[in-house]
């Protein structure tokens, strides 16, 4: 069962000619640290953008820094609790007064499986506030900077799921916070006349260790193997039956972000392998 996160490689990045593309343009990313946070650090930094990484991990937000720049990229690694208000004030603080923020991608997540039931109020707490509160929050800390920029133009990315479409059992709050991100998506961009965008991305399963580290949870919980949550319940509905690569979804983020979407005003990017549509 290999599932490990796989190595970035150039060639997979998408590299797009965007003249908002540029080393004074600031692209802020939360979850830098690994998965598909680590691939979309890595995406911006390669499209030539100035990339401000946010993780509460510091060793591997280090590393993944020293990957973007291994690919001519350039990232500053702020280490951010986004449980903490003057954290996230802080780093946008900084970010700012590195060039100009442009684009932000929330995509820093977690997981309890757990039914409605048994579920720890405690773990709920902290699920709604890393990955609703805090990108919430972000988003109002950089609006208006991105307003402030010589277009009055910005983009903000928040990745959603298959679980902001469908629920499946014993993950009520990771259901709740991905539908949340798909609304605070459409209200950004109801108030944002056009100039300020904001879209979802949502997947199916990525490798990433968010997904690895399910699994054995998942096993207990229906009672089945590891080897058949991987197959049957996680790639189980999708026509695809192989997980994405995090790089894949990093492109999506960095396709949104560009001129080539400027259509997409609160829409989301499903990109689920036929997971929900062909259910």
């Amino acid at each position: 069962m290999d599932i490990a996160e796989p190595e970035i490689k150039r060639d997979e990045i998408l590299v797009l000619d965007d003249a908002e593309f540029n080393k004074n343009n600031v692209c802020i990313v939360t979850g830098a640290a690994s998965g598909i946070g680590r691939a979309t650090t890595v995406a911006a930094a390669v499209n030539n953008l100035l990339t401000v990484a946010l993780d509460i991990n510091e060793l591997e937000g280090e590393r993944t820094r020293q990957m973007a720049e291994d690919l001519g990229g350039k990232v500053i690694f702020v280490k951010t609790d986004l449980t903490r208000d003057d954290d996230i004030e802080k780093a946008i603080s900084t970010a700012a007064n590195l060039g100009t923020i442009k684009f932000l991608a929330n995509i820093a997540g977690m997981q309890h499986i757990d039914s409605v039931e048994n579920f720890p109020m405690e773990k709920y707490d902290l699920m709604q506030r890393i990955m609703l509160r805090a990108p919430f929050y972000l988003s109002k800390l950089t609006i208006p900077y991105m307003k402030r920029s010589a277009t009055g133009t910005g983009v903000i990315g928040n990745m959603s799921s298959v679980h902001g479409h469908i629920c499946t059992l014993n993950k009520p709050v990771y259901n709740i916070t991905k539908f949340g991100l798909r609304a605070l998506s459409q209200s950004i961009s109801a108030e944002g006349e056009g100039k300020i965008r904001s879209f979802t991305v949502s997947t199916g399963f990525v490798r990433t260790a968010l997904a690895l580290n399910q699994i054995p949870s998942q096993a207990k919980q229906r009672g089945i193997t590891p080897e058949e949550v991987v197959r049957d319940v996680m790639m189980g509905k999708s026509r695809v039956k192989e997980m994405m690569k995090p790089i894949e979804v990093g492109n999506l983020f960095l396709f949104g972000f560009s001129r080539f979407s400027s259509y997409l005003v609160g829409g989301d990017l499903l990109f689920d392998g036929g997971m929900v549509l062909t259910y």
